[in-house]
Order: C-alpha cells, then sequence, then structure tokens
C-alpha cells in the first residue's frame, strides 16, 4: 500500500520558535528584498568536525555543515521537527509493515557528476550499518534485514520487525556515491553545496553545486569558521568577521548584541543535554545509590542559572519536552544534600570516594565541571577534573570506555535510544529498559510506541542513569544583514541554502 509519513507514525510535532530581543520578520524581509545572490554567507561555530564522515566518528561539527547541505538523504528533518521526504519521490509498506519501497527522485547527481541509482543508496544504508560503523544511530536501524536495488531508481528495505521510525530513522543516513573513496577528508554528496576547501583548525568552505536536482542555494556559497572559545566567536561577529554564530555558548555575551539594531538574537528550541554520564560498568558508579546520590548533592537550579541565566531548562531525564514521550521527571533526585550523605552511607560510603571526571576543553565543560567539583564536595565526594581534547573524549570515553564518569553535550533527537544500548559508552543495561525500547520501535500506533518510552523514560530516570544537569538553550545570534537561517538547531544540523545576505 501507499504510505504517507503521517500513517508510518512520523507526523512529528511541530517546534514552536520564540524569537527573543528582536522582530525577525522585519529584519528578514529587507535582507530578502536586498538580498544579494552572491554573496557568501559567514558562520561561526565551535563544533569544528573530527573527519568528514558521520560513520567515523566526526562529532556534532560534521552534521551541523554537512546535514543537507553537502549531503542529503531519503527523508530530511526539518528545523521544525518534521519529516519530509527528500531522495524520494514516493514509497509505498507493505500490509505487514515489513517491506518498504522507494522510488528516487529522478535526475539527481553527486558532486563528481555521477547518476544516483538505487546501489548507492544500498551501499549508504548498509554503511551505517556495517560492523565497523562508528554512525550513533547503527543500533537504530540493526532491525533492517536487507536493503535490494531492485532496479536504478528502486530500493526496496527488509525489515526484520516493524518500525514505525523507518522514514525518521533514514533522515541519519546520508546518500554517498558507492564508487567515493576517502570520505574522511573529501564528500561525494547530492547537496546544494559541494565542498570546496576544509582547512583543518579554521574553516569549511561550501560552494553551490551547479548542477544540483533541487532548488538552488540563494547565496553564493558558505564559509564555516571555527573557534576554540566563546569570547573569540563572539567578537568575530562583533568585528564583521562572521554573520551569524550558530549556537551562543553563554548568556554573558549577549549583552553585546541586545537592544542593538545591527544584531538579531533568537532564542529557538533545543535538543542538546548537558549530561555527566558515569560508566555504570564500573565502581562505584554501578551502584544506583551512589548515582542518585551524586543527583541529589548537584544544585541543578543553580548550576544552570550560572552558566546561562535566565536561559535553558532543568530536566529530570534524557528526554526534552519536544519528544512526544516527554514527562516532567525534575522531582526525581531533586537536590537534597541530606537525603544524598544517607545514600552514600548505604551503599557503603559513608566517608565518600573520589573519582575522576574527564571533561572536554571547550566551553561550558570547564565551568560545569567545577562547579559539581565544589558541589560533590559538600557531601564528602572528592572529584578530579581531567580536561581532554574532543578527540581524546573519542577515543578514550567513546571507543575505550575507559573512564568513570565525564561531561558531554548530547544533541541528538529522539534519542532515548541511547539507553536501550548496553554497548553505549556510559554502559547502562536494565533489561527492562532495553525491551521497552526495543519493542516500542515495533509498536502498531504512535500512542502504543509513545506509552512504552514513557515507561523507560520514567525507569532510567528512577535509575539515574547518567546525571541530566539542564537542557541548553538554543540561541543564535546574526547580524541584522543577514536571514533565512534555522534557529532551532536540532541535531546541531544548520541548514545554509536559504540564507540571504542584504547587499551592501
Amino acid at each position: 500500500m501507499t504510505a504517507s509519513l503521517k500513517e508510518t507514525g512520523l507526523g512529528l510535532r511541530s517546534l514552536t520558535i520564540s524569537v527573543a530581543f528582536a522582530i525577525v520578520g522585519a529584519t528578514g524581509a529587507m535582507a530578502q528584498d536586498n538580498a544579494d545572490p552572491s554573496a557568501v554567507i559567514r558562520i561561526g561555530s565551535l563544533y569544528e568536525p573530527q573527519n568528514l564522515d558521520n560513520t567515523a566518528g566526526a562529532g556534532q561539527g560534521i552534521n551541523e555543515a554537512f546535514n543537507g547541505n553537502v549531503y542529503e538523504g531519503l527523508f530530511q528533518l526539518t528545523d521544525d521537527g518534521d519529516v519530509v521526504e527528500k531522495l524520494v519521490s514516493g514509497f509505498e509498506m507493505s500490509e505487514d509493515g515489513l517491506t518498504y519501497t522507494f522510488t528516487l527522485q529522478p535526475d539527481v547527481t553527486f558532486h563528481s557528476g555521477d547518476r544516483l541509482t538505487a546501489a548507492d543508496v544500498k551501499h549508504s544504508i548498509e554503511r551505517v550499518t556495517a560492523e565497523t560503523s562508528q554512525s550513533s544511530r547503527k543500533r537504530s536501524l540493526a532491525n533492517i534485514e536487507s536493503v535490494e536495488a531492485k532496479d536504478d531508481s528502486t530500493v526496496v528495505v527488509t525489515l526484520k520487525e516493524r518500525s514505525i521510525s523507518l522514514p525518521y530513522n533514514l533522515t541519519y543516513v546520508w546518500i554517498v556515491n558507492d564508487a567515493a573513496e576517502d570520505l574522511t577528508s573529501g564528500e561525494d554528496g547530492t547537496g546544494p553545496y559541494r565542498l570546496d576547501n576544509w582547512r583543518r583548525g579554521s574553516s569549511i568552505t561550501l560552494s553551490p553545486y551547479e548542477n544540483y536536482w533541487g532548488e538552488k542555494p540563494k547565496n553564493g556559497g558558505v564559509t564555516f569558521s571555527y573557534f576554540k572559545e566563546a569570547t573569540a566567536l563572539n567578537n568575530a561577529l562583533l568585528t564583521g568577521a562572521v554573520d551569524i554564530i550558530t549556537s551562543v555558548q553563554s548568556p554573558d555575551s549577549l549583552i553585546q548584541f541586545q537592544d542593538n539594531p545591527s544584531f538579531v538574537v533568537t532564542d529557538g528550541q533545543s535538543t542538546t543535554k548537558e549530561v555527566l554520564a558515569y560508566n555504570d560498568r564500573v565502581a562505584p558508579f554501578d551502584n544506583v545509590k551512589v548515582r542518585k546520590a551524586v543527583a541529589r548533592a548537584i544544585d541543578r537550579e543553580r548550576l544552570l542559572n550560572s552558566i546561562w541565566g535566565d536561559y535553558g531548562t532543568l530536566i529530570g531525564s534524557f528526554v526534552p519536552p519536544t519528544d512526544p514521550w516527554y514527562v516532567d521527571l525534575t522531582d526525581v533526585d531533586a537536590y537534597d544534600p541530606e537525603s544524598a550523605r544517607a545514600l552514600l552511607a548505604e551503599a557503603g560510603y559513608a566517608d565518600g570516594f573520589t573519582f575522576t571526571l574527564d571533561t572536554p576543553n571547550y566551553d561550558p565543560h570547564p565551568i560545569v565541571a567545577q562547579f559539581l567539583q565544589n558541589e560533590l564536595a559538600k557531601v564528602g565526594i572528592t572529584v578530579n577534573i581531567n580536561i581532554i581534547t574532543a578527540n581524546e573524549w573519542y577515543t578514550k570515553i567513546y571507543q575505550a570506555h575507559d573512564f568513570q564518569a565525564t561531561l558531554q553535550e548530547h544533541v541528538n533527537h529522539r534519542d532515548i535510544v541511547f539507553y536501550g544500548n548496553p554497548n553505549f559508552y556510559w554502559g547502562y543495561n536494565n533489561p527492562q529498559v532495553v525491551e521497552l525500547i526495543a519493542s516500542a520501535e515495533a509498536s502498531g500506533s504512535e500512542a502504543e510506541r509513545d506509552e512504552k518510552l514513557t515507561q523507560a523514560n520514567r525507569i532510567i530516570a528512577e535509575d539515574a542513569a547518567s546525571g541530566w544537569l539542564y537542557l541548553y538553550p538554543q540561541i543564535v545570534v546574526s547580524t541584522a544583514s543577514v536571514s533565512g537561517y534555522p534557529v532551532n538547531g536540532l541535531n546541531s544540523q544548520f541548514f545554509a541554502y536559504d540564507i540571504v545576505k542584504q547587499a551592501q
């Protein structure tokens, strides 16, 4: 039968965009009316990719620069949270929900000039599900039994069990040319931009792809410039070195832009969680009472205020309010130092303990680490802070699982599934949660799926599987001369093709 996204359970709730400090509409209209189609948009970011392949541990920066810009999927997650068809012109789902037949858009070419075929789609999906893949969504697609290139324009995906989220999960699969070789330093996608240059440690430059199959970009190209510190990034915007900051990392810097007609500040919806991730495999964090004690010893409201002022949101689990299975769990293991001390005694740590907190070296993690060090000292826990680079975090924490606790921001949308994977870097393993998350995906309706994931969410919170410190705000700041940029930053994606810059 022919299936729509709504029928397959992917009618995602749209996110509401709130505008703070400036009315984007008026500025946007002015920029649109006087737009310079040859203008190169200069985007400032703190998140340089580790490499250019999202199946090789490239980090969130590659999603920001390449997702939807250089690479496209069969489906796309929009900035409003909807799933739309992209490289498919339509699809059919069998009555039992186990077979999906996708028809590809015609006349699509890769940046190398090769034509997109079903063989490329088969290759791309299998790259993500391969044993060597380091994609964070690999497990979400493990339900795929086979991928068949029926003919050049038809792809058949057969599942082991029903997967209500298959189109959504396929938004994470970038379609690459099956003839492409080293994708860690190059690319061959179908998107509106092609890679011009990657100056490691400095910038990525993209230019419009002249033979793009869809609507052409509204600008003359994009340069992502990378900064190590938020202060340097803010200064780049103030001095005109960049046009946009994709995500402001400190509310203190907003004073420079507020009430200034030269800049526009927007406050969108975020899915980025600041997480104190324990290694649940090792002592003392293999003890649920210890994890709950640590949670109760941290004044998260004061932490959020010290980092973000009036911005951001407290969360009691890994699930943000934009997910359908969200429930307010902030009262679970709420701030209570006396209770924390009692739990530590029950767990056999009446005199406290010492642990190492591996902390990424970029904002706001070092400041958060110092706050946690001070808070936990009040209940007898000594925190040794070990500052590491993003590369070290990936190899030491994500790959080798060689840590006691760490800090990390998790940006992905609908990522409760990570707690259903005992092999994920934090090692949380509750068989009931594993079963709930797995069976939720095989649900026959959204209501059934949401009920199971809500239950899993509650269990994860009661287990204090990690420490969920706060939900970031999503603050984008730009000069008043540009408009058309995304403001919600789901999964750190930053679509550049609709951005326009006012002619000077």
